[in-house]
């Protein structure tokens, strides 16, 4: 089994607490490798070498910071199909749906070249006689990352790439479980001329992540996770004066009108909710038939279940692979008999399906009936189960999605442009898609969602990303009065 040690200084450094974690082949259940779990020691070890590593990226020029992203940017693209192959290795996703995810996280790579511009203040000239005022961006320091498993290469690149394009030196906590993108990605920067310590890699569990809130020497945590975890590291982080976002759960809905366009509703249906095994904070979890779409619209997605094709990642006719773990595999599955005992009907069981022998896979799953009350409904499920709730109207619909509790992503599918129209200014949510069903915003917005799906007040990547990894600094400056120079500039001795 190969050993996954943490990137400190620019090399692999071998862990030293003694507590290691397994990390295994989803498709199999395999273990594959031992992941190095650091201790508080190794944390504080850590941020040591990047604070003395930010002190001078910080004084790097802007030019060269640019040149360093175009360069990681390049090598990134390069060598894409390499990193996607280690994705679906230790996540289990597709490599279709892992090339995708390295696609979005590239996207942020470029967006990051643009850091000349993207630093830029303002400056007003003459506020007061002989008074000039101008505003300056500068980075926060040692700024840290911790990351979900479900996208262990995207997410990371959502953060470090604006982070270090603005100056800061960047901590990554990946996930144990697929610890593997996070390497690969430090070995791409030092690649790029990245000076060591800019980037570094610290694994492990709750030790880590904590030992990352209560650090002095951190200014800021960026977070993508579970609402529990996302209020806890909030509240630990903020308590502990860092600047902090922490992105939550979701529970997405998607309103289809009776006007809309079946057949493309119902693709959108299926592949939103059952690509990557459902596993994504964006992934449609509920449907919402207004109407009398609802009848034949369950029926076009019921009838393209059975086509969809799950296997192994490395599969090239797979279409949806395993789940991370056998534990998250049948706590998702235990939703399917919640489900049918609290009054939904069972369409497709995807614990009936045709699967491997061997790793953590599951059917995918279509509940009708579904109702608000119901857990399969409340809770965020994160893997193949799709709900439908039918609604009589659309204000019943939009009154649906207002009255939950997560607001991260929502979409309608319609060929009325008036609805489209009002749905985006009634609903609640940070994100909307119209006729798209999975809105991920580009790299050049920001992502974040509303609610109980956001702790903080900043969006991910993209302009609000700016904002976070860095802070403004105003200058108000006046200089003496030419005509007291001792240098001739031709002004005349009074004004």
């Amino acid at each position: 089994m190969k050993r996954i040690a943490h990137w400190i200084g620019g090399a692999e450094h071998a862990g030293t607490s003694g507590r290691v974690g397994p990390v295994f082949n989803p498709a199999t259940g395999e273990q594959t490798g031992e992941v190095d779990l650091a201790s508080a020691a190794e944390v504080d070890a850590a941020v040591a070498s990047a604070t003395e590593a930010a002190r001078a990226w910080r004084e790097a020029s802007l030019s060269r910071r640019s040149a360093v992203l175009f360069k990681f940017r390049e090598l990134l693209a390069d060598r894409a199909g390499d990193l996607a192959a280690v994705i679906t290795g230790e996540h289990g996703k597709v490599l279709a749906d892992a090339a995708g995810e390295v696609a979005r996280g590239l996207e942020n790579a470029e967006f990051a070249t643009g850091i000349p511009h993207l630093m830029k203040g303002a400056y007003s000239e003459q506020a007061s006689t002989g008074v000039d005022v101008y505003s300056i961006r500068q980075p926060l320091g040692v700024v840290a990352g911790i990351t979900p498993f479900n996208f262990p290469a995207m997410v990371p690149l959502w953060m470090c790439t604006t982070a270090i394009a603005a100056g800061n030196a960047f901590v990554l906590k990946p996930s144990e479980k697929d610890p593997s993108a996070a390497l690969f990605l430090a070995r791409l920067w030092r690649e790029a001329g990245l000076p060591d310590g800019v980037f570094t890699v610290v694994n492990g569990d709750k030790e880590a992540v904590d030992a990352i809130l209560t650090h002095p020497g951190i200014a800021a945590v960026s977070f993508v996770g579970s609402t529990p975890i996302a209020k806890y590291i909030y509240e630990t982080g903020t308590a502990h004066g860092k600047r902090v976002q922490a992105l939550g759960g979701a529970k997405n809905h998607m309103v289809v009108l009776p006007d809309a366009d079946l057949e493309s509703a119902a693709d959108a249906a299926v592949s939103a909710a059952y690509g990557s095994a459902g596993e994504r904070c964006m992934a449609i979890s509920i449907v919402v038939a207004v109407g009398d779409v609802a009848d034949p619209l369950v029926e076009a997605i019921a009838a393209r279940l059975p086509k969809l094709r799950i296997g192994a990642g490395t599969d090239p006719s797979a279409e949806m692979g395993p789940l991370i773990t056998r534990q998250h595999r049948d706590r998702v599955a235990s939703y399917i008999e919640r489900g049918a005992a609290g009054g939904a009907t069972v369409v497709t069981d995807g614990r009936q399906a045709d699967l491997p022998e061997d790793g953590y896979f599951l059917g995918v799953t279509l509940l009708d009936h579904v109702t608000p009350e119901m857990d399969v409904y409340t809770d965020e499920i994160f893997g193949p189960v799709l709900g439908v709730v039918r609604t009589a109207t659309y204000a019943e619909a939009v009154r649906l999605i207002n009255d939950n509790e997560y607001g991260n992503g929502t979409a309608i599918f319609t060929r009325d442009g008036g609805a489209a129209r009002q749905f985006q200014f009634d609903v609640n949510a940070g994100m909307v898609g119209v006729n798209v069903p999975i809105p991920v915003p580009v790299a050049y917005y920001s992502f974040g969602g509303w609610k109980a799906s956001l702790f903080g007040d900043t969006h991910m990547y993209g302009p609000d990303g700016v904002h976070f990894f860095t802070r403004t600094k105003v200058v108000t400056s006046r200089w003496p009065d030419p005509g007291t120079s001792s240098v001739d500039l031709g002004f005349p001795t009074t004004r």
